[in-house]
Parts: structure tokens; sequence; C-alpha cells
């Protein structure tokens, strides 16, 4: 089996660092809006501002990484997010926090993260080349979720309790440590394009591509309905989990704990993941990638027995990263080098533009039905996407 490289673990490891901030960052916005507000509608919409920038941000950070170099897209992309972070933690510490303050930190770090993960997909097969991608994908997704998920959740629930400022100051300084690995990485990462087009001619090239391959475009309508359920789930989980008054009860540490199940999940699926697609096929694993996944956003609704749940976010989790190395590893196949950026954006235009849609529905449906109809609902939402799985053939994918 041959090496991935020295260089592709220093951008792992820079990779999992940043990881670890984001995890910390994204816990400790919901655990300190709920310290400002209790209203659904206002909380959706901080996680609805974090990933609005995938709906309308998306197809330029993919131009973008197709015309600069895409090391330096991530470094600039990181030094933005601890900056952002930083000067939120500074706030709050004076007494200036509120949870507009959060909106606005809140869609800056949408926007640089836009940038950092469009250029980072498109580095990728720069570094190992195209046929041990599944591997490096398996090795790196690894990385990310035990970082941002299993690790960050927890830590930033214990850190939210030692104070907000603090909250925020640790993933700061572990942006800058980030930064300092992604700057070993060597060498150049621009990519082979023509040049003097226009942004436009660009946007539409990306785009075309996307559109007129068939495969990629079923997956991409698939993932949006997944994220579009999946994002009302986590937005709302922590208004059904958290606090006396919740339906669970839980303390901000234990909510914390039962969301880094989901990430231990993915780490188990990450190692299996290959495993999986040769003993099923890559059909049949994304059927078992979507089954898990309802399962996943619909447990809630019937249960709030914290291990049970917890059972169930487990193989949710697993899911997850298996459809992620099948699909994106997929993904950096078919697209050529140059066009890698804008594809990957303009998939991600359709499958994380919906992000902010489901969390802004699910914060207006539980203002009126509650809580558990919206979990019930997104994960009827999952299984609606099944029938798309039909024309995705083993032998489809495979050509």
């Amino acid at each position: 089996m041959t090496s991935l490289g020295s260089v592709y673990w220093r951008l792992w490891s820079a990779s999992g660092l940043s990881n670890l901030a984001d995890g910390i960052v994204k816990v400790a916005l919901g655990l300190v809006a709920v310290q400002f507000t209790r209203s659904p509608s206002l909380v959706a919409g901080l996680a609805a501002v974090s990933s609005l920038p995938w709906l309308v941000f998306a197809l330029h950070a993919g131009v973008l990484a197709d015309r600069v170099d895409r090391r330096r897209a991530m470094l600039a992309a990181n030094l933005v997010r601890a900056a952002l972070v930083a000067v939120l933690a500074a706030a709050i510490a004076l007494g200036f926090g509120s949870i507009w303050l959060l909106y606005v930190v809140a869609l800056g770090l949408g926007i640089a993260e836009t940038v950092h993960d469009t250029a980072a997909q498109a580095i990728l097969p720069q570094i190992v080349g195209r046929d041990r991608l599944t591997r490096a994908n398996s090795r790196l997704f690894a990385a990310e979720l035990t970082a941002n998920e299993f690790a960050g959740p927890p830590l930033g629930g214990f850190l939210v309790a030692a104070g907000a400022s603090v909250a925020f100051a640790a993933p700061s300084a572990l942006w800058i440590v980030a930064l300092a690995a992604l700057f070993f990485v060597p060498g150049s990462f621009r990519a082979d394009r023509p040049q003097g087009t226009s942004v436009r001619e660009d946007l539409v090239e990306g785009l075309r591509f996307l559109w007129e391959n068939r495969i990629l475009r079923i997956l991409a309508i698939m993932v949006g309905g997944f994220n579009f359920a999946t994002s009302a789930v986590i937005t709302l989980f922590v208004l059904y989990a958290v606090g006396p008054s919740s339906a669970m009860g839980l303390s901000e540490q234990a909510y914390g704990f039962l969301l880094a199940v989901i990430a231990l999940g993915s780490l188990a699926g990450s190692f299996v993941a290959e495993r999986i697609e040769l003993a099923l096929g890559r059909s049949r694993a994304l059927v078992l990638s979507l089954l898990t996944g309802a399962a996943f956003a619909g447990i809630p609704a019937v249960t709030t027995d914290p291990y049970v749940i917890g059972a169930v976010f487990f193989l949710g989790g697993a899911g997850v990263v298996l459809w992620n190395v099948i699909v994106v590893s997929l993904r950096q196949r078919i697209i050529p080098d140059h066009l890698l950026g804008r594809a990957t954006s303009g998939h991600r235009l359709v499958a994380w533009g919906t992000k902010p849609l489901g969390a802004a529905a699910a914060g207006l449906l539980a203002e009126v039905f509650g809580l558990r109809p919206v979990f019930a609902g997104a994960a009827a939402v999952i299984l609606a996407l099944l029938p798309g799985l039909r024309v995705l053939t083993n032998e489809r994918p495979a050509a």
C-alpha cells in the first residue's frame, strides 16, 4: 500500500487543529446564544446565518479556489477565523456580548469556512493523486470528525461552563497553530487553467459540468435534502436537550458529550468505510447511510432517553462519514483539476445551501408545532430521498 506522504500528513495535522477549533466554536455559539435568548427562532437563526454563506458565497469561493494558490486561500481563511473569535472573546469579557454580535461573528466564520473547505477539497488530489483518494479522505475525515465532533463538543461545553470569553479565546489560539502547520506544506497549489476568463465565465463552466454529469447532479440534490433535514434537527436539539426546562434536562457538559457520540460513530465509520464500500458496493452502502441518517433525525421524536439517543446518534455518525468518503472521493475522481474548486462549490451550493433553509424552517415550525414534530418530519424527508439511489447503480458510478 503506497504511503500518503509527509506533505499529506502536514495537511492532515492542520485540518485536525482547524476542525477542533471549529467544533468548539459551533457548540459554544449555541450554548452562549441560549444565555441571551430562549427563542427557538433566534437560536435557529444563528445556525442559519452560520451556514448562509454556502448558499450565497459558495460559487465565488469555488472560483477563488481555481484562480489562486489553494494553500494560501486556506491560510487566509484560518487567519480571519482566528481574528473573529478573538474579537468576540474580548467583547464578551468586556460586557459587550449579545445575540446580535454572535450573528455577526457567525456570518464571518461561515464566509471564511466556505473559502477554506472548498480549497481544502480541491487541494487534496494535487497532494495524493486520484488513485489514493479513498484512503486519504478516510484518514482526513477521521481526523476532522474526531476533532470537530468528538473532542470539540465536550471541550466546548466545559469551556462555556468556565466562561464564554474563554470558550472563544481557545479556538482562536488553535486556528493560529493550524496556520503554522499549514504554512509548512511546501509547493504551489494553483490550478493549471486558461487565463483571462471572467468570473461569470468561470461560474458557468463549473455549474455546466456539474449539471451535465447525471451522477454528480443527483448526488448534490440528495445531499441537499439530507442536510436540510439534519440541520433542522441539530439546530433545535440544544433546546430539546439542555437546561432544567428542556425535555431531556441535560447540563452543557452532558450535551457536549452526547454530541460527541456522533463523532465517535463517525470515527468508527471512517475506519470501515472503505471495507463497507467494497463489501456492499457503492449503491447499497449509500442506502445504508440514508437509513442510519433517518434514524438519527427521528430518534428524539420518540424518546428522551440519552442512552437510546446516543446509540442511534453513533450509528448516524457512522452513516454520514460512509456517505462522505464514497461521494467526495467519487467527485474528486470525476472532476478535472482546473474545475475542482468551482464544481465542488456548485455541489455545495446545492448540498450545503439547504442548511440555513433547514435551520430557518425548523425554528418557524417549532414555534407552531413544537420540537418533536420537527424531528419526525426531518426523518421523513431523509427517507423520501431513497428513490434517488435507483439511478446510482454500482456500475454507473464505477463507469
